[in-house]
């Protein structure tokens, strides 16, 4: 298993893994596929913003992805990032999505970020033991606040502390 950053020649790999993860599963919420020109978007937006998008790479195919990205919009949120990894349906449980997040966590440490926050559906008990695995603790539970498959989802919110806490850097 290999982690690396992502390029542009990653995307219809990406594209196919989240379409698939987004028909098949309640850890997108959104109902309609995205188009190659909608993830090149996302991508060159991430990239902009000097956030990563990584991909797992194993004999030569991406068999995952992931990135994190603002989790609110104003200044006084610049030390949280949101992230997503999502893998390939065939390779889960092999360890790229481990392999994903602790690279994602590590690059979030070297940025000087100070949480990271996870949103996942609130029955996807799998994703949840992932995350407390790598030190996430669950600090919300939105009740009904999504609706997909003709039911309403409930979302839990997780976070991890990247620092000590140390404000003397925060700038």
């Amino acid at each position: 298993m290999h982690i690396r950053t992502a390029t542009k020649g990653d995307l219809p790999a990406i594209l196919e893994i989240y379409n698939d993860v987004l028909l098949t599963s309640t850890a997108i919420y959104d109902d309609q596929p995205s188009s190659l020109e909608e993830r090149l978007d996302w991508f060159e937006g991430r990239v902009q913003q000097g956030f990563p998008v990584l991909v797992a790479e194993e004999g030569g195919a991406v068999v995952g992805f992931a990135s994190y990205g603002p989790w609110r919009g104003r200044w006084g949120y610049r030390f949280t990032v949101e992230h997503s990894v999502h893998v390939d349906a065939r390779h889960r449980g092999a360890g790229a999505g481990g392999a994903l997040l602790a690279a994602l966590i590590e690059l979030a440490k070297e940025a000087g970020l100070h949480v990271m926050v996870g949103g996942i559906d609130a029955e996807n008990l799998n994703s949840i033991r992932f995350h407390a695995r790598f030190g996430f603790e669950q600090v919300g539970h939105a009740k009904e606040v999504a609706r997909k498959f003709d039911r309403w989802l409930d979302l839990v919110t997780m976070q991890l502390f990247l620092d000590d806490g140390d404000q003397t850097r925060a700038a």
